[in-house]
């Protein structure tokens, strides 16, 4: 059994996230050199190479390995659905989780296209987060234990973990945790997220506006604007991508939430996000310009605003992609042919 994560304050957090092992650099020597090698004219794959690269990296071996993907998408309720954010109730979210167990929801018809495992991840659905236009989400001790429980379901075995999310109301924490982060206006990071429009989008993002306002002076770093504004599924996205990190597990982000949750890490450090890739870009307004701030281009640009790790899944196969062209061409050597100069 895995050794479980001995976490408990936003200060061991800190410590973890500041200790952050670097890549793999013989790895990923060892795919660059083989690169040039490959029967194709160079750069001819374009971000293809790269994504090999990367791979080989942060899975810490030669040649990378695609052969187990493992997606995780977790659930979490949130208070500040009572303010009237959400074109849905907050009992969607339960209803949305017993249809993923069921085999019924769009991520279920992609893992199985691509032969991925899904791990839906519960966290206190019947314990929404506190109204954050009124105080904090979360208190410390209950933001660092989703943390940690994030942490714990990476696995060492997991060729890449792929990140997603549920939760009626997160569109709103997310808008909220760049705003926190990144300053300017509300409206530029609040979209429709389930359907809203007209006036009930123009009141989110003035709920955003409040609650960063409210919060502002207690927003001190990254933990701090997750337990202020965030979600205890947003901090379990935070914790995995600090565990995928410690564990030499590549990660695909997918969507605006799952974006802005990692975004809190970025702060600590140069390179807090290297081993993460973003699998697609939501119609989410905000998430353009959160990939902006991050430097983070998307794989995939199909105009999808689903959550659920569906932009993360479908980019599994970009991945297996990279590592099949790096690791199955002939060398120019090998096949015969004339390299290209």
């Amino acid at each position: 059994m895995a050794k479980k994560t001995t976490v408990q304050t936003f200060d061991d957090i800190r410590a973890l996230i500041r200790k952050f092992p670097g890549s793999d650099n013989g790895a990923a020597g060892l795919a660059i050199a083989r690169e040039p090698q490959l029967t194709k004219p160079p750069g001819s794959l374009g971000r293809l190479e790269n994504i090999a690269a990367w791979l080989a990296a942060w899975q810490g071996r030669h040649p990378p390995l695609m052969d187990k993907p493992r997606i995780h998408v977790f659930a979490g309720n949130h208070g500040v659905t009572g303010r009237g954010v959400s074109a849905y109730p907050p009992e969607v979210t339960v209803q949305m989780v017993v249809n993923f167990k069921d085999g019924g929801a769009a991520i279920n018809q992609l893992c199985r296209m691509i032969g991925a495992e899904l791990c839906v991840e519960e966290l206190g659905l019947d314990q929404p987060t506190r109204d954050f236009t009124e105080g904090p989400a979360m208190d410390e001790d209950e933001c660092a234990e989703a943390v940690a429980f994030g942490m714990d379901v990476v696995t060492e075995d997991t060729d890449v973990l792929c990140l997603g999310e549920m939760g009626i109301g997160n569109t709103t924490s997310a808008a909220a945790i760049c705003h926190g982060l990144y300053g300017g206006e509300a409206v530029d990071w609040t979209g429709p997220g389930t359907g809203v429009s007209g006036q009930a989008l123009v009141d989110k993002a003035a709920v955003v506006a409040e609650a960063v306002f409210l919060h502002r002076k207690k927003m001190i770093d990254g933990l701090d604007v997750m337990r202020c504004v965030g979600g205890r599924e947003l901090a379990a996205i935070a914790g995995a991508v600090i565990g995928a990190r410690l564990k030499q597990v590549p990660v695909l982000l997918d969507g605006y939430v799952c974006t802005a949750a990692a975004a809190v890490l970025a702060g600590y450090g140069d390179g807090m996000l290297d081993h993460c890739m973003v699998a697609h870009v939501s119609a989410e307004p905000g998430h353009k310009l959160l990939l902006e701030k991050l430097g983070m281009p998307p794989l995939l640009d199909l105009g999808m605003r689903l959550g659920e790790a569906s932009g993360a899944a479908l980019a599994v196969s970009i991945l297996r992609a990279a590592a099949a062209c790096h690791t199955g061409m002939a060398t120019f050597a090998e096949a015969g042919v004339t390299d290209i100069e």
